[in-house]
């Protein structure tokens, strides 16, 4: 076997439609594309999700929901998940860089520790945000909590209470 003797498998490759070479070939005349109309000329191309005249879906359904562009978003990581983390890298703290080393999550990501699940060895641990549960749980074993965003907490003013409407006089 030579190089010169390669060949396709049978009926692996073949020769593309020749449209508009002429009547013999088959694809003459209206070249395929019927007769008349914008879908037959050339350079047409439809409006996207465009339905013939028909209103488009996108514009039937009503408009819903709201993406707020201040949303923080966290990566939520649950006590048990962080006492399999220690046991498996035998560590006596947590931070997101630790984290980041060890491929459990990115390297832009902001964690936050959640309560569920138990902690069964006391370690520091330094998140961006903790939940009330899990930093009771993580100080009950001995560890410690950093948060490293720390909510402002806005005072808010009371309102007056309203004033009792007068007595009313009874009538004589």
């Amino acid at each position: 076997m030579g190089l010169h003797n390669l060949k396709p498998a049978k009926g692996s490759v073949s020769s593309r439609k020749r449209i508009a070479r002429g009547q013999g070939s088959g694809r003459g005349g209206t070249s395929t594309r019927g007769h008349k109309g914008a879908k037959s000329r050339s350079g047409y191309s439809s409006k996207r999700a465009f339905e013939g005249g028909q209103m488009p879906l996108q514009m039937r359904i009503p408009k819903r929901g709201f993406k707020s562009p201040n949303r923080v978003s966290f990566e939520p990581f649950n006590l048990g998940r962080l006492q399999t983390i220690v046991d498996k890298y035998k560590l006596k703290e947590i931070t997101p860089e630790i984290l980041v080393q060890a491929g459990v999550c990115r390297k832009g990501d902001k964690i936050k520790v959640l309560g569920t699940g138990e902690l069964s060895a006391g370690i520091n641990v330094t998140a961006h945000a903790i939940s009330a549960t899990a930093k009771s749980k993580i100080e009950a074993q001995g560890g410690s909590v950093t948060a490293l965003i720390v909510k402002e907490v806005k005072e808010v003013k009371a309102k007056p209470a309203k004033a009792a409407p007068a007595a009313s006089q009874e009538e004589e």
